[in-house]
């Protein structure tokens, strides 16, 4: 598997993706050319070794934990710290001018069976996403793409938003939003995965159908019933994802 990953992570690197432009501009005023001059100094000077590893690139979909009708297009840029743990920094785009809008830390069902009962409560679980096939890692080729998502399989997230420019908001206000994950379809807004799937020249629905043979790999996870029954129109069961019992 570290052999696949390292191929993985090299073809991300070089692999070509679609633009996706932020929406929204933060307030102030356009940068001086003194603070342009540092920006050059230290970018010659310094060095970024945290975010050099950040070489995986996903796109997904969150809606907010205790609002769900607030959900958000999240581009991830994630690093494998090692077999069961990521970390991975949200944007809000794919550009230079994304902002960052949040975190994600990412484990394995093996590390999620160590956490207390107390602390399930903010890792949401992964196979609605995989096996819907919302949850997609841009210009990888298929092959590449389908083997780091069954790498995924009954993982489980920790995610927060701290900037909700989906609601156009031009500062990062307020308290920072546990996120969690779509379960059954017709979970998302109207639109919201249809948007993505134009801009990114991608179909979700066929990559759903591509991931089939990874429903035998689900197990039953926490958190798939969190959010059922709060999005205020039908929704149905995706095949595989099932809620683990207590």
């Amino acid at each position: 598997m570290k052999y696949i990953l390292a191929t993985l992570l090299l073809v991300t690197a070089a692999a070509c993706t679609r633009s996706t432009q932020t929406a929204t501009s933060p307030a102030g005023d356009p940068t001086s050319a003194k603070t342009d001059v540092l920006k050059t100094g230290a970018k010659a000077l310094q060095d970024n070794s945290p975010l050099g590893p950040m070489d995986v690139y996903l796109v997904g979909f969150h809606p907010m934990k205790d609002h769900p009708s607030h959900q958000m297009e999240a581009h991830h840029y994630c690093h494998q710290v090692n077999e069961d743990f990521a970390q991975c920094t949200l944007f809000d785009g794919n550009t230079a001018s994304a902002n960052l809008t949040g975190i994600e830390y990412i484990i394995s069902e093996k590390l999620f069976e160590r956490l207390t009962p107390a602390e399930r409560q903010y890792w949401h679980p992964h196979n609605g996403e995989i096996l819907s096939g919302q949850l997609i890692a841009p210009g990888l080729p298929e092959v590449a793409e389908k083997e780091l998502m069954r790498s995924k399989i009954n993982s489980y997230g920790k995610t927060w938003h701290v900037w909700m420019t989906s609601d156009g908001d031009k500062l990062p206000i307020g308290p920072a939003a546990l996120a969690w994950s779509f379960n059954r379809d017709g979970e998302p807004k109207p639109g919201l995965v249809e948007d993505r799937d134009r801009r990114l020249k991608v179909d979700t629905a066929a990559i759903r159908k591509s991931r089939q043979d990874l429903v035998r790999l689900a197990s039953p996870q926490s958190g798939v019933d969190q959010l059922k029954d709060r999005f205020g129109r039908p929704t149905s069961d995706i095949p595989g994802v099932t809620s683990r019992k207590p």
